[in-house]
């Protein structure tokens, strides 16, 4: 993608559980009874085989990834591997999120894609590289988009999109401008084949490519006749590509913040499937990646140990409320003026107290991309009675009403224009009048994921580790600076910033005047704050300008200064954590306040994650079930976890051809 200046056989299967079980010190004991319906949420609910690395947070990639005692160049071929594995060379995914356009976090691009496009494996390169301390930039070539890694006292090109980097006479990694020399070089001797890629291909054949430029005639991932690793191009690209000028400089600016936690509650269901539906994130506008039918040009991700048998994943994600035994009250945000039957006479759920609405407030956040959305409820009303249905994108800051229901029998809600590209939004229902209630309530979706990262299973003993992590949520604040025409989309003005000298499009300093500017976000939490993480895509082109990171917990009383972005950049990318957040903590102001503006100080896309205790988290058992088929014959093994962490064994006489991962609580 080429960058905008401005901003790609019969057998059984025998199922075995290890007989020894490992708990961890100081893990949550699972509840029974009474106590069990009180835990309304289980968090960071994790399922990993040994085919598959644990990549699940950034921390995670880095403990599978990165070992003691590497080299700098070691970390960052390391870099380099995790994005190859986990992507494939397509159209890319685009969410409206960022003003790039693609997704550029690549935490999500492992999990929800596993596919893009030069301009996103050039930004998570600069994101991993910099999460291990090395710095990055882009860099803009013909028709191409890369990014280096600087260490050795000098650049070095990586590049995940094509599957490619070059060595040296001395063994190091060159550089993007060294390529750039010698093939400029040898076209100035070779006239006639520059910019003719017909002419290069036919050069390339039965090795012709070793006749080339001498930095590129020993590369180690061409074949015989000069295609590359990625299958999509080779030697005679890598000619075109890099004849170009020198010096290009461009930030593929990326979000960061994403991290995988699969929450369950009671009635909640998550599925995810090694195969897909057609569904992805692009169908409304065209560009399906050539991916989602095929397994297509993904060799190398084999030889990295990727199992999956393709990339695009559609799952599902169902929730079917538990309106009648009252342990709803722990899995809703709110739960006010109701009551369930098996406490007071009536429909599953009703209003307790006919004076005032009842309300209940559903939560409903995604570690995977909403697709479709479909809501399905039987309700109960009296006479001149009704429910209102409403709906938020904004962490409840605005509703918009969806439904009002004025009589009985089941109703068919398609919210899959409300939540199309979300991964969380809310549902306010409100219950007004004697007798009213609601008798079923049920919400679904299709997802994408990725099928990578997936514990797959493999011929022979496969273990299965299965762990929770902390009583954790998330709230999130991200959406676009820039407003697309004609599309609907999250804007970050849709989460009530509070502007002081700047304009909302790309947060522009408004003047040049000694006062510069700010912008506040005000973010709230359902439980006590325990992190904030936030940080942008940044510009401020002269030294002498910049911006300050600041938070407070006091209403904007006092602000405490966490980090700083600083010129001279024409782009780059900051991202800090906060953890020394005040106990009892459940709102907070982030503010992103300006020096005195030089040279076009702005901030193009930015992110922030509030993560917080879930007030009504804990443990309760686990139901894992594992779908795959053997010669055609389905197999499946279901296992009921009862504590964190818990391992346990699969052993497949034949090769899988894996189905379904599904994870809901048991009964």
């Amino acid at each position: 993608m080429n960058p905008n200046p401005m901003f790609p056989r019969i057998t059984r299967c025998i199922s075995a559980f290890a007989l020894t079980v490992i708990f961890a010190q100081g893990s949550q004991p699972a509840m029974a009874g009474d106590d069990a319906r009180k835990v309304g949420v289980v968090s960071h609910v994790k399922v990993l085989s040994d085919k598959a690395e644990d990549v699940s947070s950034l921390e995670a990639w880095k403990r599978s990834w990165i070992k003691e005692g590497m080299t700098a160049e070691e970390k960052a071929v390391a870099v380099w591997q995790t994005i190859v594995k986990y992507r494939h060379q397509t159209t890319p995914p685009n969410e409206n999120l960022l003003n790039e356009n693609n997704v550029h976090d690549v935490m999500k691009a492992i999990h929800v894609y596993g596919y893009g496009q030069c301009c996103c494996a050039a930004s998570h390169l600069s994101q991993l590289g910099r999460y291990l301390g090395l710095k990055s930039q882009g860099r803009i070539i013909n028709l191409h988009s890369v990014a280096e890694l600087q260490y050795d006292n000098a650049w070095h090109l990586f590049d995940p999109s094509l599957i490619n980097y070059f060595r040296k006479s001395d063994g190091s990694v060159a550089s993007v401008n060294e390529l750039i020399q010698e093939v400029t070089a040898w076209h100035k001797t070779n006239p006639g084949y520059a910019g003719n890629g017909r002419k290069l291909m036919g050069l390339a054949r039965n090795e012709g490519w070793k006749k080339g430029p001498k930095l590129l005639a020993e590369a180690a991932f061409y074949d015989s006749n000069g295609y590359g690793a990625a299958g999509t191009h080779g030697w005679f690209s890598t000619m075109q590509e890099y004849h170009c000028q020198p010096d290009q400089i461009y930030e593929y600016g990326y979000s960061q913040g994403y991290r995988l936690n699969v929450q369950l509650r009671p009635g909640e269901r998550l599925t995810r499937n090694w195969f897909n539906k057609g569904l992805h994130v692009n169908m409304h506008d065209g560009g399906a990646p050539d991916c989602l039918e095929k397994r297509a040009g993904m060799g190398y991700q084999r030889k990295l140990g990727d199992p999956a048998p393709g990339r695009v994943g559609n799952g599902v994600h169902e929730y079917e409320v538990p309106l009648a035994s009252g342990e709803l009250r722990y899995g809703a945000l709110t739960y006010e003026n109701l009551s369930p039957n098996s406490e007071q006479k009536g429909p599953a759920l009703h209003v307790k107290d006919s004076t005032s609405p009842g309300v209940l407030i559903l939560r409903m956040p995604s570690s995977y991309v909403y697709l479709t959305g479909k809501l399905e409820i039987s309700p109960v009303i009296a006479e001149g009675g009704r429910i209102l249905v409403s709906f938020s994108e904004n962490n409840g800051l605005n509703w918009r009403e969806i439904c009002r229901i004025s009589g009985n029998g089941k109703q068919v809600l398609d919210l899959s224009p409300f939540v199309f590209r979300r991964y969380d939004y809310r549902l306010k229902f409100e219950l007004n009048g004697a007798g009213t209630g609601i008798d079923g309530l049920n919400i679904s979706h299709d997802i994408q994921h990725s099928q990578a990262p997936l514990p797959a299973l493999g011929q022979g003993k496969n273990t299965i580790t299965f762990s929770t992590g902390p009583s954790e949520g998330t709230i999130t604040v991200e959406g676009r600076t820039q407003p697309l025409q004609g599309k609907p989309q999250l804007l970050l003005s849709d989460f009530q910033p509070e502007y002081s000298g700047v304009n909302p499009v790309f947060l522009r300093v408004a003047d040049y005047g000694p006062i510069g500017g700010m912008v506040t976000f005000p973010i709230s939490t359902p439980g006590d704050m325990v992190r904030l993480r936030f940080g942008s895509h940044w510009r401020a082109r002269d030294a002498r300008e910049g911006w300050d990171m600041l938070v407070s917990y006091d209403e904007g009383k006092t602000f405490k200064k966490v980090g700083d972005m600083r010129g001279p950049e024409s782009g780059s990318c900051t991202y800090v954590t906060v953890e020394d957040v005040p106990p009892g903590t459940r709102k907070a102001l982030v503010r992103f306040k300006s020096t005195r503006q030089y040279n076009t100080l702005c901030i193009f896309d930015l992110r922030i994650d509030a993560d917080y205790t879930e007030p009504s988290g804990g443990f309760h058992p686990v139901k894992i079930t594992y779908v795959w088929e053997e010669d055609g014959k389905e197999k499946r093994q279901e296992k009921i976890a009862k504590q964190p962490p818990e391992t346990y064994e699969i052993d497949c006489a034949g090769m899988p051809l894996m189905k379904s991962l599904v994870v809901e609580l048991a009964d």
